[in-house]
């Protein structure tokens, strides 16, 4: 690490506005320059008074949390598939709802704590209060008791992330809530209804009914937007398949508390109106930008007037020695190793004199939905629109993992598909992943997208046999001939 320099005029070198992973992952790069820095982070309690320690929301109330109850979802079907496997497991088997998420609390507090031994580690001071601007240098932060701290940085770096959108209707604050809360529920959630159906309402929905849940998804309009309608409709069919309940084309109008402590949610469609009874409504109707808590306009900041994020160059906004990484860029991926990346690169870009920008193309991506699905690259749909569809191929197959055969588990929604260029040597610009473990499968397809993955070098790959991944060196039927891409085998 290089010494610590002074900063002149101003308290720090550089100050972060947001302790989550982007805005973390900055900080510390900077430090490695010999810049110092501080952090300011706090958490506004949600509707229900949830709080949450730093770490941002991939940590506390995200990825992290989300992962481990996917997993404890999949454990349980496994246990049970394990009987034809030749395990004498006792039937039935219970699962313990509050055991689940005190270990999931407990792992969240370790990372919490392993954060601020880093920050302690690396000198970045922790200010654990609410950042509001005072002008482009400067930033009031506002503390839990009531006192206010200013600071003052040559550079300023937003990454405040968001928070989840409440939709309007009676009763949804008072008696909904939101995935800031869904991890941490001191009791089990029962029959749940989730409205909306984008990845966190889908795997939120997928690893509830995996628990033993009663669990229904009202659908708006369509699942997963933005994503491959193809790939969309195998989630889909995977999920119901699984038991979750889907309510397409409604609206919740009102949720009201029933004497018997269980929520009615009264909802329309068309001209068609319906009711009914849950246990828990969880909202996850998108996310909104926690832009506008920072008191833009008094540092002179623009914010896109639709999205409520920041519109940048390079991270940079229209402010020029203020920069914004993560969820609050406009038209970025909301993911947390995109936040990473950039923070990073922003630092050294700043503080190290590298050229290096952040690469927002080809960025990776799984839904932990029961059935997981990966992909990486463009859709068909952005494909077609992009290039034509007669300049583009799309090779496809259905697949059998070998570890779904004794068990007899459903293998109809096994898919996948790779979308290239038409003429040779036909480079690969999406590849899409239907099946157990996609997020590992796709990861490695990632890296060798950005190296220029072309169809003959699938071809020319011996896979690994027997895996999943290694169907992407078999597949070899495109849906222009229109043969069966269905195998006859699993080695076939």
């Amino acid at each position: 690490m290089a010494p610590v320099e002074p900063c002149g005029q101003y308290d720090f070198d550089l100050l972060v506005i947001g302790g989550g992973s982007g805005g973390l992952a900055c900080a510390k790069e900077a430090t490695s320059f010999g810049k110092q820095v501080v952090v300011l982070d706090f958490v506004i309690p949600s509707e229900k008074g949830t709080t949450w320690g730093i770490g941002g929301t991939c940590v506390n109330v995200g990825c992290i949390p989300k992962k481990l109850m996917h997993q404890a979802s999949l454990l349980g079907e496994s246990i049970q598939e394990a009987r034809s496997y030749g395990w004498n497991i006792p039937d039935p088997i219970s699962f313990n709802w509050e055991s689940l998420v005190e270990a999931v609390q407990n792992h969240i507090k370790s990372v919490n704590w392993v954060t601020r031994v880093q920050l302690r580690d690396k000198k970045i001071e922790y200010v654990n209060g609410h950042g509001v601007f005072e002008d482009a240098h400067t930033v009031i932060a506002k503390m839990k008791n009531g006192k206010e701290r200013r600071i003052t940085a040559k550079d300023i770096v937003i990454a405040v992330g968001g928070r989840p959108r409440y939709p309007d209707f009676p009763g949804c604050k008072e008696y909904c809530i939101t995935s800031d809360d869904l991890f941490s529920m001191p009791t089990s959630p029962g029959n749940t209804l989730v409205i909306g159906a984008g990845y966190i309402g889908l795997e939120c929905a997928g690893f509830l009914k995996g628990l033993g849940y009663e669990a229904t998804v009202m659908v708006r309009s369509m699942l997963l937007r933005g994503f491959d309608r193809g790939m969309v409709d195998l989630v889909q069919a995977e999920m119901e398949h699984k038991g979750v309940n889907f309510l397409f084309g409604k609206i919740p109008v009102k949720v009201s508390k029933q004497p018997n402590g269980k929520l009615l949610v009264e909802w329309k469609g068309g001209n068609e109106i319906g009711q009914g009874e849950f246990d828990t409504v969880l909202v996850a109707t998108g996310r909104k930008a926690l832009s506008e808590e920072l008191n833009p306009t008094a540092a002179g900041l623009q914010i896109h007037p639709e999205s409520f994020k920041f519109v940048t160059n390079a991270e940079q906004t229209n402010i020029p020695n203020i920069y914004a990484v993560g969820d609050v860029l406009h038209e970025r991926p909301e993911l947390t190793p995109v936040a990473i990346q950039a923070g990073k690169l922003l630092a050294g870009r700043l503080y190290n004199g590298i050229q290096e920008q952040m690469d927002y193309d080809n960025v990776a991506t799984t839904v932990f939905s029961p059935l997981e699905y990966g992909c990486v690259g463009l859709t068909e749909e952005e494909a077609i629109k992009r290039y034509t569809e007669n300049k583009i191929e799309v090779y496809h197959a259905y697949y059998k993992p070998t570890e779904f055969f004794i068990p007899q588990k459903n293998v109809k929604n096994c898919y996948l598909k790779v979308i290239t260029l038409l003429e040779a040597p036909q480079k690969v610009l999406g590849m899409h992943f239907i099946g157990p473990q996609a997020g590992e499968v796709i990861q490695g397809y990632a890296a060798a997208i950005k190296a220029g993955l072309t169809y003959q070098h699938l071809k020319d790959t011996v896979g690994i046999h027997p895996t999943v991944s290694e169907e992407f060196t078999r597949v070899a039927i495109t849906k222009r001939s229109g043969d069966d891409p269905t195998p006859q085998s699993c080695c076939s």
